[in-house]
């Protein structure tokens, strides 16, 4: 998938990134392709950014775009404000707001990952992991990988808290094919596949 960070953080010159990482707070994850829209990727405008999947976006703290992804959009706005247990269905300024706080906080650590929702992340040192189908599953940028065991290490939960509470409450994530392909693999063999 496609995305930015609301501006242009890169030097269009030099096409290189400089010392910021975001422009303002609105984070988005957009489609690849859109109208036939075609872009100079570090051109003049925004920075362009490209995830593996949403589940990665998300975990990076991005939301759904209402331009080219509207009815993802609808879907985590509505998830979002239940899953945060908002009286009303946020805006897109508000969830960006939330999510600033979040991107910024430090991580705690995260002790049970099974309690969490499909599409969510964690880590294990500077391992990320994926929460899918009650495994987890490596990440890499190439795809998914099903993961050695554990070394008892600590974990971190990199998906934003208000972001794995829209996932808890009915949003649906999409998936790079890999984790796809290993979770149906997993179910036709009915072998448990390895766990960080």
């Amino acid at each position: 998938m496609f995305g930015n960070r609301g501006g242009r953080f890169h030097d269009p010159h030099t096409q290189s990134l400089t010392n910021r990482r975001f422009a303002t707070r609105r984070w988005i994850c957009c489609e690849l392709g859109f109208k036939g829209r075609r872009r100079t990727v570090f051109g003049s405008g925004y920075t362009e950014l490209f995830f593996l999947d949403e589940a990665t976006a998300l975990a990076a703290g991005h939301r759904p775009c209402f331009e080219c992804r509207y009815a993802d959009a609808i879907r985590f706005r509505e998830a979002f404000g239940r899953g945060n247990r908002w009286r009303h269905s946020p805006r897109a300024e508000e969830m960006d707001f939330v999510l600033h706080q979040e991107r910024r906080a430090s991580r705690s650590p995260w002790k049970n990952w099974r309690h969490l929702p499909d599409g969510a992340m964690i880590a294990e040192g500077d391992k990320a992991c994926l929460v899918f189908s009650g495994q987890l599953f490596a990440w890499t940028a190439a795809g998914y990988r099903a993961n050695p065991a554990a070394k008892g290490g600590r974990f971190h939960l990199l998906t934003p808290p208000s972001i794995v509470a829209a996932l808890s409450a009915g949003y649906r994530a999409r998936f790079h094919a890999s984790v796809l392909a290993l979770a149906t693999a997993d179910r036709r063999t009915g072998v448990e596949l390895p766990i960080c």
